[in-house]
């Protein structure tokens, strides 16, 4: 019982997580779509910020996820990858080429961050939420080879196709996100966890006399 309990704590923590990045993700790219012409600063702080909240998170993941080391290892390693993209985000938007190197970034991201959590999800059948997951993840990869494909000339351009894509992936993950919660409460229910232990063979003699 003990080890259902601390499963359902692990996978309450990674939906809560889930719905709070799509929500983020959701916000950023409404503000984007509703700067018509951001400058190439705001724009790289924008998509900075997402690429390193969600590599944060992929590296929560890695550590709370109950799957094989291999699939903790491809999360880890996608988190910092996303990290990593954020951070030459926010460095190298000062340059000539800045609007390239902002679509390489955020392409990159998005396909790092799909693959992984597709692969985790179609590798244990005991994922939480994980035909939602499985649906964001192929998302997320065809996000990234849009942007990446995409030939920008403009960060106005940039800015309306990624934060179109921002949306969708933030409503998409939020779904998945309540798709892990709703996986939550049917194992609490099968469970009947928490607090309400099954009447043992004493309890119903105690009860019929």
């Amino acid at each position: 019982m003990s080890e259902i309990r601390h499963s359902a704590n692990l996978v309450r923590g990674i939906w809560t997580s889930a719905i709070l990045s799509g929500l983020l993700a959701v916000v950023l790219g409404a503000v984007i779509l509703a700067w018509p012409q951001p400058s190439v600063v705001a724009a790289a702080v924008f998509f900075g910020v997402y690429l390193v909240v969600s590599g944060l998170a992929l590296v929560f993941l890695a550590f709370s996820l109950p799957v094989s080391a291999g699939s903790r290892f491809l999360c880890f390693l996608t988190g910092v990858a996303s990290v990593a993209l954020g951070i030459m985000a926010f460095r190298h938007f000062g340059e000539g080429y800045a609007i390239l190197l902002l679509a390489i970034w955020v392409a990159i991201g998005f396909i790092f961050r799909g693959v992984s959590v597709t692969a985790s999800a179609i590798g244990d059948p005991r994922f939480p939420g994980r035909g939602w997951a499985i649906f964001f993840g192929l998302v997320s990869i065809v996000a990234g080879f849009v942007v990446l494909a995409y030939p920008f000339d403009s960060i106005e351009t940039l800015a309306l196709v990624v934060g179109v894509w921002l949306v969708i992936l933030g409503i998409t993950e939020v779904v998945s996100g309540f798709g892990m919660r709703s996986d939550v409460k049917k194992l609490e229910k099968a469970t009947d966890w928490p607090g309400h232990a099954a009447p043992t063979t004493t309890d119903k003699s105690v009860a019929a006399q």
